[in-house]
């Protein structure tokens, strides 16, 4: 099947670290046998010298990649944009729109064949972490996901605010990919007494990485010798190293930056637990990750990964205070002294490799293309 995959979240040459969860999808995909050709709407401003070249000649994993720039907030580029899909969709058996932002060059026509989305976006399950603008916008724009022929969710958490939006319409959940790694790094001993904590993700208020560093100070109150590395970058860096200082637990903070996913699993392999206080998520890749990584977790409640994490490695608070979380950080892994890494990674499974996603995805298309056939 030929698949137009388009979507506004995509690595380039200005942006490399963008959108790797798209790029794993597809390539999940073209392994099924389809013919998958991405188009990447991205904002002029970000368009690096290269970013424009031919799709045989621009490529993202090992995938062809057209770059069509689109201000998601410039009517005139959304039109524009529109009319190339429209063109590139006349070529395609199938179009599969990824990330709510791809929706808007397809407001005023369809393709003239299956359509599937696929929706990734804490802003429709976490409307007040969102800017104002687009706040106030999305009334207006919710009702484009009633739209495709088929719409699948990373968890059943996103798929609820979906369902309200498309009624009896198909919305399946696909999770995101997080390979399982070949080796399972092997637990600390903890023989020193010292906690290590591990955060990924940027360093802003919807992740709370300020109250990480508390909880920080608050273990170490209570006599528990405790570090934490954060992993990201963001706006908050500065307010994060400033309430370190505050609270007299600087010598116990590490930030790293953005890392590559090597870098990423080195430090999850450093750490005792994964610490995600974070305020509204829907997959939480990251928290995946440490659990394939064989560490146990405790993260914030509000989002979908509490639908995976298994209560034997993991906790969600509910409540944004150090205490609450320094509780469930002792708790678990007072729950998990006895548990080895490989016993950890094994409650997560395969239901997020490469296959099982793919698979997920095929399915997904299948009902598209009976949707499309019920039409006449």
């Amino acid at each position: 099947m030929r698949v137009l995959a388009v979507t506004t979240w995509l690595p380039s040459a200005g942006r490399p670290g963008v959108g790797g969860f798209v790029v794993r999808d597809a390539a999940a995909i073209a392994s099924r046998g389809h013919d998958v050709h991405l188009v990447h709407l991205v904002p002029p401003e970000q368009v690096a010298a290269g970013d424009r070249l031919h799709p045989d000649r621009d490529q993202v994993g090992g995938l062809p990649v057209s770059r069509v720039p689109m201000g998601t907030q410039r009517p005139d580029q959304v039109l524009r944009a529109g009319a190339v899909l429209r063109g590139l969709a006349r070529h395609a058996d199938l179009v599969h729109t990824m990330a709510f932002s791809s929706l808007l060059p397809l407001a005023w026509w369809r393709p003239s064949g299956p359509w599937v989305h696929t929706e990734h976006w804490s802003g429709l399950t976490a409307p007040q972490t969102l800017p104002r603008s687009w706040r106030a916008m999305l009334p207006a724009l919710r009702p484009l996901l009633g739209r495709p022929d088929v719409v699948t969710t990373v968890v059943d958490y996103l798929a609820q605010p979906v369902r309200a939006v498309r009624g009896g319409r198909p919305t399946v959940v696909v999770p995101c990919i997080v390979p399982p790694l070949e080796r399972v790094p092997e637990r600390r001993g903890g023989g020193d007494g010292e906690i290590r904590l591990v955060s990924v993700g940027a360093l802003v208020e919807r992740k709370d990485p300020v109250l990480a560093v508390e909880v920080v100070a608050e273990l170490r109150r209570r006599g528990r010798p405790a570090r934490l590395t954060l992993v990201g970058e963001g706006e908050l860096a500065a307010a994060v190293r400033q309430r370190a200082a505050a609270l007299g637990v600087a010598d116990g903070v590490r930030l790293t930056g953005s890392l590559d996913r090597s870098g990423v699993l080195a430090e999850l392999a450093d750490a005792d637990l994964f610490l995600g206080p974070t305020r509204g998520d829907n997959f939480f890749v990251s928290c995946a990750e440490a659990l394939v990584s064989g560490r146990p977790v405790v993260v914030g409640s509000t989002g979908g990964q509490g639908e995976y994490i298994a209560p034997r490695v993991g906790e969600t608070v509910p409540v944004q205070e150090p205490g609450a979380y320094a509780d469930a950080v002792e708790r678990v892994l007072a729950g998990t002294a006895g548990m080895t890494a490989g016993q950890i990674a094994a409650t997560v499974g395969d239901r997020f490799d490469p296959d099982t996603v793919g698979r997920g995805y095929d399915e997904g298309y299948a009902l598209a293309a009976q949707v499309w056939e019920s039409r006449g």
